[in-house]
């Protein structure tokens, strides 16, 4: 009896289970896509849409509601091929060009998306923001500002006009002014996940990592397959050190866009992070040619390479990169040693000697200087660089340089006076040619020109630190951080309170950095450092040592700091290996001497102890750190 009633349910149960699925008529679907455009919950509207086409796939309504669908969730090709079948709907030409300039935009036609938007009505608002997406594409931030401005003038409730405005704002630089057109945005629009999601990147500019993904959550709460919150979600997560979240993240991406290149690229740098470069050069590969030139890509692609032995095409890759981004040195050092590698000395050169000038040049920098200079039979001059290597960072780091002579730059900011940018350069040049009072003036009018532009601020506390007024250079990075939280201004800020005999307030801005974002390692340096000297080696080394598993064995400071923490805390012998192992990168540096010297001195080797306290001493004579521990070790 009860067999035959458990045989009953499954039948039963399976009829339900292979029933065919009642049909959903065409006007309920369409109905249901309009409720769900108009929730935010684009994805559900695309399929709704989709479903609605299925049945009507003559519809009009539904065909024009999938494409703009499509445009939401920036899918341009999807969008243009909607696009396509709305034409052959007899859809006029006029009512389909604003769609199509947005279509050409996300696929990122400039040029094609601005031919589409001249094709429209002069009151079609999708025509007239995918226009001043595109001007401010192609360089003309302020034409590109004034065409939406006066946009909403007339409809000051467009969200997506205030969107779009916040997002110019933001790619410029002038974040409180982003900041102000995204929260207009996000009350016109409550809950839309494409205002939200510029928010989310906005307070992850301003506040770091930990306070943005709140934001990015409330995007995908409205729409949880909504692919552009998605990848910032999953890249937050990532850099926030929460691989295994940041990894469904990236899975959801692909669920909701198959194919996703940026999903794939996120996938390769967390395979490269944990060691898996096959992996990540096969998720790469296949992430495809279409985001191959943006930085981050291009900088993991060269990554690869130059890990492979292929130097030549990392320095092909690391080249336009390091044209495109003159200042940034960590990249110019990387495309040096590619050059080396590759048997290009000379080109090394160039992109080093600008680097290793500086007094704050790091010691794999100078080895790699001098052989450059050894390879071009220079000995001499590799000899030079290899003592300075030995010796160390002997100076403060250089906040910013320029190659520019004042001339060059005012000229060129000239031909350009609307351009920030260019004032910066001559900021540099006059700072770096020793005009600071000229710098200092034209920093204070650039500040008052963009006040919510944190480069300005950045400019005038850099002019103030190169005068050596740290207090008052401080306050200019406390504004600059007030707008974008990064670690360079974290560096500059720490690095003021500190040199103001601050140090409550640098050790709050270290504290609040790492708060937000615990995976610096910068920020963790420093703070293992700061336990150091405070007399907790427990947690320095604890501190130090998460460092080192990710930095490597090839920063003498960091494991001369390892030394010092394993001798204070009493694990003596593998304070002696750390010791040993710093020294061997920098024999000539009174700190490292001093740290090895300490170690020996706590593992028993009182008489090697005294001989580096001596080479310290003699190196440093003036150091009352180094002068204590002589007296220590030497009785």
């Amino acid at each position: 009896m009860a067999t035959s009633a458990l045989f009953a349910l499954v039948v039963v149960a399976t009829f339900i289970l292979l029933r065919p699925a009642t049909p959903v008529a065409p006007e309920k679907a369409l109905a249901n896509a309009r409720t769900a455009y108009g929730l935010g919950n684009y994805s559900a509207a695309r399929n709704h849409a989709l479903t609605a086409l299925a049945g009507a796939p003559t519809s009009q309504p539904a065909m024009l509601l999938l494409a703009r669908s499509y445009v939401q969730l920036g899918d341009g090709m999807a969008a243009e091929g909607a696009l396509s079948r709305a034409r052959t709907l007899r859809i006029p030409a006029e009512t389909l060009a604003g769609l199509g300039a947005q279509a050409r935009l996300l696929q990122g036609d400039l040029q094609g998306t601005l031919d589409a938007a001249s094709a429209a009505p002069t009151d079609d608002g999708d025509a007239i923001r995918a226009s001043a997406r595109a001007t401010a594409a192609q360089g003309d931030g302020a034409a590109a500002t004034q065409a939406l401005e006066g946009w909403l003038a007339m409809h000051p409730r467009d969200a997506a006009g205030w969107t779009d405005l916040g997002r110019i704002r933001l790619n410029a630089g002038d974040i409180a002014a982003a900041t102000a057109a995204a929260a207009q945005a996000a009350r016109l629009a409550p809950g839309d996940p494409i205002p939200l999601t510029l928010q989310a990147e906005i307070v992850r500019s301003r506040y770091g990592l930990t306070a943005a993904l709140p934001w990015f959550e409330a995007a995908l709460q409205r729409d949880a397959y909504y692919h552009p919150a998605l990848i910032e979600y999953a890249a937050t997560l990532g850099d926030a050190g929460r691989y295994t979240e940041m990894l469904a993240a990236t899975r959801r991406a692909q669920a909701a866009r198959p194919g996703s290149p940026q999903a794939f690229y996120l996938q390769a740098v967390l395979a490269a992070r944990a060691g898996r470069g096959e992996l990540a050069r096969d998720l790469l590969q296949r992430a495809g040619p279409g985001i191959a030139t943006l930085p981050g890509v291009a900088l993991l692609g060269g990554g690869l390479d130059y890990a492979g032995g292929q130097y030549e095409r990392a320095i092909d890759t690391w080249r336009q990169l390091a044209d495109d981004q003159p200042m940034n040195v960590g990249l110019r050092r990387l495309l040096g040693a590619a050059m080396l590698r590759s048997g290009d000395a000379q080109g090394a050169l160039d992109q080093l000697r600008p680097i290793a000038a500086r007094d704050d040049a790091d010691a794999y920098t100078l080895i790699l200087v001098a052989r450059a200079f050894e390879a071009l039979g220079d000995r001499i001059a590799a000899a030079t660089f290899l003592d300075r290597a030995a010796a160390g960072a002997h100076g403060a780091a250089a906040a910013f340089a320029s190659d520019d002579s004042i001339g060059a730059a005012v000229a060129e900011a000239q031909d350009t006076p609307d351009d920030p940018n260019y004032l910066l350069g001559v900021i540099r040049a006059q700072a770096t040619g020793g005009d600071l009072i000229g710098a200092t003036a034209r920093a204070r009018a650039l500040v008052a020109a963009a006040p919510g532009a944190p480069a300005a601020q950045l400019a005038l506390g850099d002019v103030l630190a190169i005068a050596g007024r740290f207090a008052d250079a401080a306050p200019a990075y406390t504004k600059a951080a007030d707008l974008t939280f990064d670690e360079p201004t974290m560096l500059r800020l720490v690095d003021a309170w500190s040199r103001a005999n601050r140090p409550s307030e640098a050790a709050a801005a270290l504290s609040l950095y790492l708060q937000q974002n615990p995976q610096s390692l910068s920020g963790q340096r420093i703070r293992g450092h700061w336990q150091l000297l405070s007399g907790d080696a427990d947690a320095a080394i604890e501190t130090l040592e998460s460092v080192r598993r990710i930095a490597g064995n090839r920063d003498a400071m960091l494991l001369a700091d390892l030394a010092s923490a394993y001798a204070a805390g009493g694990d003596s012998a593998i304070a002696r290996r750390y010791g040993r192992a710093a020294y061997r990168l920098t024999p000539m540096n009174a700190d490292i001497c001093d740290a090895y010297a300490v170690a020996l001195a706590a593992d028993g080797d009182l008489a090697g102890a005294r001989q580096l306290i001596a080479k310290a001493a003699a190196l440093a004579p003036r150091d009352p750190i180094i002068a204590a521990h002589a007296r220590r070790i030497g009785r």
